[in-house]
């Protein structure tokens, strides 16, 4: 098994190799899998056990367990997880205040750290009651991956999604919630250690789309880029509301020279990836912003 090394009384040169690099490996998987749950570092405790997003691995030895302990305290971050779409060119109506919660399952892919990214949108809005009760650790342990992560919930922000892949795969289902899969992201194109407000590139090829009339929050940073919030999260407020977001600059740990605000469009602003990467950061609340690009 990738997580439980298998020692002889007197091993090999060869097989001991071949732990060192097994070892290795689950070490790096690890590494970047706290890569992703780094965002959140700085929000604290505020949300409860049940709220927080899980990261769970099969239980196996003990130091993969008290790996496993740390992680759970942190709350993964999606900025390689944002591609969730419709299996049509347009989701429309209703986008904006849709709930909706993802699976990731962790393994190495060609010896990289990835992540297969499963999404509840547009199949359910993720039933809280079903939500609360997922266990990562008997998902990770049903698929046979080292790591599963449970991310959620969150609430979509742009009024349509338009995907430029073809057809989305059959749904799967994972503690009795029906996914589809959106993506598989390599995590080693995520910095280790990475805080709150760090941009990371993510393939997604969509369109991100605000109509006008919309109100839409902002992150200015002072290299001039602009960030639009695509999504808000519960996972370290539970409290935390679309009506909210209006104020919630004075709540926000900017870097300086660095403003939040809100307004309201007079015309559609489309955020455009689809032949180029999406650059994504989060803020103190691991709401997830994308960088407008017109």
């Amino acid at each position: 098994m990738f997580w439980q090394l298998q020692w002889q009384k007197y091993p090999s040169r060869a097989t001991v190799r071949q732990v060192n690099t097994d070892a290795e490996s689950s070490r790096r998987l690890l590494r970047w899998t706290i890569a992703l749950t780094v965002m959140c570092a700085a929000c604290g405790s505020s949300s409860t056990a049940a709220d927080t997003a899980a990261v769970t691995a099969a239980p196996t030895t003990a130091a993969a367990a008290t790996t496993t302990a740390a992680a759970e305290t942190t709350v993964v971050a999606t900025t390689a997880v944002e591609a969730a779409s419709t299996t049509t060119a347009v989701a429309r109506p209703p986008l904006r205040g849709e709930r909706y919660c993802e699976v990731l399952l962790l393994r190495p892919i060609d010896g990289k750290p990835s992540a297969e990214v499963y999404n509840t949108y547009p199949l359910n809005s993720c039933p809280d009651a079903t939500w609360k009760a997922m266990d990562a650790a008997a998902i990770a342990t049903e698929n046979g991956v080292p790591l599963a992560v449970l991310n959620g919930p969150r609430y979509w922000l742009m009024d349509h999604i338009e995907k430029a892949d073809g057809e989305a795969p059959a749904p799967v289902s994972f503690g009795g919630m029906e996914m589809v899969k959106r993506a598989t992201v390599d995590l080693s194109s995520v910095g280790a250690g990475a805080p709150p407000y760090t941009g990371h590139h993510v393939n997604r090829k969509t369109v991100f789309g605000f109509d006008a009339g919309s109100t839409v929050f902002e992150l200015h940073a002072t290299d001039g880029h602009t960030y639009v919030m695509q999504s808000w999260s519960q996972q370290v407020d539970p409290a935390l509301a679309e009506a909210d977001l209006a104020g919630l600059g004075s709540r926000l740990q900017l870097p300086t020279g660095w403003t939040y605000g809100a307004r309201t469009l007079t015309e559609p602003l489309e955020v455009v990836t689809t032949d180029t990467d999406a650059v994504v950061l989060q803020d103190d609340f691991q709401n997830s912003y994308s960088q407008e690009t017109a």
